[in-house]
């Protein structure tokens, strides 16, 4: 395994303190704050931990064990091994064996975006080690994924694609279109943030390879198959929705909670998709409250 430099994707250090873990489907890398309950954070595609950076410090505050992994969704720092499951319901595995490795209980679960997804599907598949959930704006039944990133999997197809695609996006001009990071933060991402976001698959090919085998294998069967069984999942779920969100219409929380036995649906505003960018620290009051 070709290793990746260490300033490749650094983190915030305001997340804590990096640790790697080792999983039977591969290795992990982690950050850790706080001592307590246990919150684990759930980010999406193409990012990192490092979106978590403005929400994790207020939480560990307040008394809580925040861990803040790097998910094998295309900027994460540590390649999986090339013969592990990166279909959704095989990084929502993974998700299960972080809990298992770290032997975390009645853990309250943060999501958001493509991660929010993938929560789901741990819900439905491995839900023991779960206490409670937090879903922020994320992809839910049908919109896996959602307008305008449908198209995904079949652009990532072709050889070299996602090479170019780190090229690409290394351009601030194609950063702000709708199809990349434009719709996602209200004020925008700050540079070095996206460019720990985007360095990642740009220097590794195994970071590449992990890309195009996740996103390729993303298919609304598996949110669909997820939310049938979320009609049996009675642990307390607070669905986080953004007031001005321009990816994941209001509907799709609508039945989520409609969907979920035990759901509270609450509406940030003055946000886009990325919460934990736009209103930070009403997003840590919610995780602290319901976390109590």
């Amino acid at each position: 395994m070709t290793p990746i430099p260490e300033e490749v994707g650094m983190l915030d250090p305001a997340l804590g303190t990096g640790k790697t873990v080792a999983l039977p489907s591969g290795r992990v890398a982690y950050t850790e704050r706080g001592a307590g309950p246990p919150v684990v954070f759930v980010h999406g595609l193409l990012v990192n931990a490092n979106l978590w950076r403005k929400v994790v410090p207020a939480v560990a505050d307040a008394g809580l064990r925040c861990i803040a992994p790097d998910w094998p969704l295309g900027a994460h720092r540590v390649p999986m091994p090339a013969d592990a499951d990166l279909t959704p319901s095989g990084v929502a595995k993974l998700i299960a064996e972080f809990l298992d490795a770290l032997d975390l209980t009645d853990v309250t679960m943060v999501a958001n975006d493509t991660g929010g997804a993938l929560t789901q599907i741990l819900m439905a598949d491995h839900p023991e080690r779960i206490g409670r959930v937090v879903l922020t704006p994320c992809d839910a039944f049908e919109e896996f994924l959602p307008d305008p990133f449908t198209s995904l999997p079949k652009l990532v197809r072709p050889p070299g694609a996602v090479w170019l695609a780190s090229r690409l996006l290394r351009l601030p001009i194609v950063q702000r279109r709708p199809s990349a990071f434009g719709l996602l933060a209200k004020r925008g991402i700050p540079a070095e943030i996206i460019d720990s976001y985007l360095r990642p698959s740009y220097d590794s090919r195994q970071i590449r390879r992990d890309t195009k085998r996740f996103v390729i294998g993303v298919h609304n069967r598996y949110t669909l198959a997820a939310a049938e069984a979320l009609t049996g999942f009675s642990k307390p779920v607070l669905l986080v929705r953004a007031e001005d969100d321009r990816i994941f219409p209001a509907r799709l929380f609508e039945r989520l909670a409609a969907t979920l036995p035990d759901a509270r649906l609450v509406t940030v505003a003055d946000s886009y998709t990325f919460v934990s960018e736009d209103q930070p620290s009403e997003l840590a009051r919610l995780v602290v409250e319901f976390a109590a």
